[in-house]
């Protein structure tokens, strides 16, 4: 019984005695990397670690100027002028004029292998966004670890740069990053393209950084373009999810709008509701259910459709307007005396601005009458001048700027019946014309 009992005991003495010699080996490497880290000057250090994190992350990053470093209870390093990105890239993905990183002692006992920092500042950071995709792209799939942040993230005057548009004059403040605690975040900046720019100032809070969960954003934007602009206060919430692609699942948007051209203004209010994603550089709504509410020239409208922005702004919806408005020029009879909702459909492919022509299609059905179907517009629509004919409290003309052929049974001009009309409109409402069959 002893004997066997020692034989089996000795390979067990053995595995832990072969334990603790690769304790003691690893040990004095260990305490050797951490001396020469501490008193190695910042100048030599810096190389090192940024070329350690960059073989890890398959990317060239260098720096130049002066690095710093301050040892205390947070150890501090500042490193200036940083450039990130992948072997052989033209691009960078992203660049800095300073990066400041604090993390505890503990961290840096880890080796890396926890992600608690203390502090991180960026200075006149630039990221490209077709750049990172395309580095994202060629990463190994793994876990996705969010690192915890007790004192904070700053951004100051950064600029992020896609495909046709950019964020500039970027300010963005995280007061605490903790994946189980709620996230708050404020940014500050203007988004800019080819066709309009909109300065915004937004306020976002996520309940579970860890799973997304309880996701909001509440503040200001400001889109403008030559003639216009469109200061809003919008609010967006959902469960945000971030596993394969960027997805509020469901999106719940809501803004109040004043459309500002000179003196005029005109309000109105709009929500939009279905899941949002991005894919390949593209936001998608696919369905969307849109809401539209305002009061004088602004309809009463809810439709249900599709939604898209990359390169281009893409709109697909079919819907209704409740009522003629009071405010739009009147309807000659038969036509207004009609209470029958209208049936719209909209469909837009262009710039963010709505610069180019939108697709427009209105139908109005009365079962009350013999005639069926009593109106057909189908046509364009220049939102641009149909937004000046609207400020100017249509004094030019009682008729909107519209491109496309109305037709109906039948209407009363002075009196007179006229059967079968067709009235086309041209380039302008100094164009059309009504000929009688």
């Amino acid at each position: 019984m002893n004997a066997a009992s020692g034989q089996a005991g000795t390979p067990r003495a053995r595995r832990r005695w072969l334990r603790w010699l690769l304790v003691l080996c690893a040990l004095p490497f260990a305490l050797l990397w951490l001396v020469v880290w501490i008193a190695l000057p910042p100048e030599r250090v810096v190389p090192m670690v940024l070329a350690r994190i960059g073989a890890a992350m398959n990317l060239e990053i260098s720096a130049q100027g002066d690095p710093s470093s301050q040892l205390g209870q947070h150890p501090t390093f500042v490193v200036r002028n940083v450039v990130a990105r992948e072997p052989g890239a033209a691009t960078p993905l992203l660049q800095a004029r300073r990066i400041l990183v604090a993390l505890p002692w503990s961290t840096i006992r880890s080796l890396g292998d926890t992600l608690d920092l203390v502090r991180v500042e960026l200075d006149a950071p630039v990221l490209d966004v077709p750049a990172l995709r395309h580095w994202l792209a060629s990463r190994p799939p793994s876990e996705t670890r969010l690192p915890t942040l007790s004192d904070g993230l700053q951004v100051r005057a950064g600029r992020v740069d896609g495909n046709g548009w950019r964020i500039e004059a970027l300010a963005l403040s995280i007061p605490r990053l903790h994946p189980d605690q709620p996230l708050r975040a404020q940014a500050q900046g203007r988004y800019v393209d080819a066709t309009l720019q909109a300065p915004f100032d937004l306020a976002a809070t996520l309940a579970r950084p860890a799973s997304g969960r309880g996701f909001g954003l509440a503040g200001r934007i400001a889109p403008e373009r030559d003639g216009w602009r469109l200061p809003a206060w919008v609010t967006l919430s959902g469960a945000l999810h971030w596993t394969d692609a960027i997805a509020l699942l469901p999106a719940k948007f809501g803004a109040s709008v004043r459309h500002v051209s000179g003196a005029t203004e005109v309000p109105f209010a709009i929500g939009v509701h279905g899941p949002l994603r991005s894919q390949d550089g593209a936001w998608t709504l696919v369905p969307a259910n849109v809401a539209l509410r305002g009061g004088g020239l602004v309809p009463t409208f809810d439709a249900r459709g599709r939604l898209a922005y990359g390169q281009r702004l893409l709109l697909d919806l079919d819907g209704r307007i409740a009522q003629w408005p009071a405010d739009w020029p009147a309807l000659p009879p038969p036509l207004g005396a009609s209470r029958e909702p209208l049936s719209v459909s909209l469909a837009y492919a262009g710039a963010a601005s709505f610069s180019d022509p939108l697709q427009l299609r209105v139908s109005r059905n009365d079962p009350a009458s013999s005639m069926g179907q009593v109106l057909r517009f189908d046509g364009h629509l220049e939102l641009p001048a149909f937004a000046a004919w609207a400020s100017s409290g249509m004094q030019d003309s009682p008729l909107p700027p519209l491109t496309g052929r109305l037709e109906t049974p039948r209407i009363e001009v002075s009196g007179a019946q006229l059967e079968g009309v067709v009235i086309e409109f041209e380039e302008g409402p100094d164009k059309a014309y009504a000929p009688v069959p």
